[in-house]
């Protein structure tokens, strides 16, 4: 699987519609699920949670938990559901995660993560990997990552994604946490030298494509989180100057492509603005571009969004003069 570059699994961001939307404007990059809680996969709605368009592949389901048994079970549903990939999450540093014992709080404990990942390759061809961060509170010593991962490539697990903060449990918003513990590259470049046979995937604080040819002169991949989020249109430049694919979409075509999705997702039940609301960025950094998110929060990122608005959408991008061009998204 190319891993070179993806779009990192966000809370109340990477959900099917977004990632649907995401893939109009890239076809090479990796896309992740919102974190799903195994324990919510085996108790509920499993369609409801998983169910995704196959035009969204390739993607990768990331699993929250603590639990060899639920996480091995929740693993199966998701090669059941045609995912690519199953991620463990060992990096969300929220409270209300560390209450229910996932995310980074199991940086605390090796043991139970590597029976955990052993359970879960069990049950599956799938690669199985991990998200995690370079350590906690004030536990933030190379040595003691690099033994955590040791302890995790023990069991069999090949690609690591690393963000490179610390996180701090309990002390931080997730808000944060994304900004205020300093970056540590360099951990990250280190446990490219100290593994060279894994393949080491660098996150956090990226938002340019430059950037990316940095990382990836020292990493085999980089994701990226909240920057795809809220100027997508960078995709374009990754897939043109990373992937060398120079088939892009302008923006106008991208809205164009997702238009028929819209409107079969609203014969299904889903309110318009769970879809729109993903797409307020596209336009950031071009002329124009306030047209566009002014008449998206005040026609389709409400609640009771009128659904005929969709078919003037085009002609707010046409007449307003928002440039959808191809090229630098900011």
């Amino acid at each position: 699987m190319n891993r070179k570059v993806s779009v990192a699994p966000m809370m109340d961001c990477t959900d099917r519609h977004e990632r649907y939307f995401l893939r109009l404007i890239s076809k090479n990059v990796l896309l992740y699920t919102e974190m799903v809680v195994d324990e919510a996969i085996n108790r509920g709605d499993k369609k409801k949670l998983l169910e995704f368009n196959i035009n969204e592949k390739p993607v990768a389901l990331q699993l929250g938990g603590s639990s060899p048994k639920l996480l091995s079970e929740a693993t199966k549903v998701g090669e059941d559901f045609g995912y690519d990939e199953i991620n463990l999450n060992l990096g969300c540093p929220s409270k209300k995660v560390e209450k229910n014992k996932f995310g980074a709080c199991l940086m605390k404990e090796p043991n139970l993560v590597a029976d955990c990942l052993s359970k879960m390759q069990s049950v599956t061809k799938l690669p199985v990997t991990i998200k995690t961060r370079i350590g906690y509170d004030n536990v933030e010593d190379y040595e003691t990552f690099y033994k955590f991962i040791s302890t995790i490539k023990s069991t069999g697990v090949k690609t690591f994604i690393i963000h490179a903060r610390k996180a701090m449990l309990g002390k931080f918003t997730p808000k944060q946490n994304l900004n205020i513990p300093p970056l540590k590259y360099d951990y990250v470049y280190n446990l490219k030298k100290d593994f060279p046979e894994d393949e080491i995937i660098i996150n956090g604080g990226i938002t340019e494509v430059e950037q990316v040819k940095q990382h990836l002169k020292k990493t085999d991949g980089v994701m990226i989180g909240r920057s795809a989020y809220h100027t997508p249109y960078i995709l374009a430049d990754i897939e043109k100057e990373i992937f060398d694919n120079e088939n892009i979409p302008s923006r106008q075509e991208v809205i164009e492509q997702l238009i028929p999705y819209v409107k079969d997702e609203l014969k299904k039940g889903t309110r318009l603005n769970q879809i729109m609301r993903h797409t307020l960025g596209l336009f950031h950094g071009q002329s124009g571009a306030s047209h566009w998110k002014r008449y998206l929060s005040e026609n389709m990122c409400v609640r009771d969004a009128d659904v005929k608005k969709i078919d003037h959408i085009m002609d707010k991008i046409k007449y307003n003069n928002i440039d959808n061009s191809v090229g630098q998204s900011a």
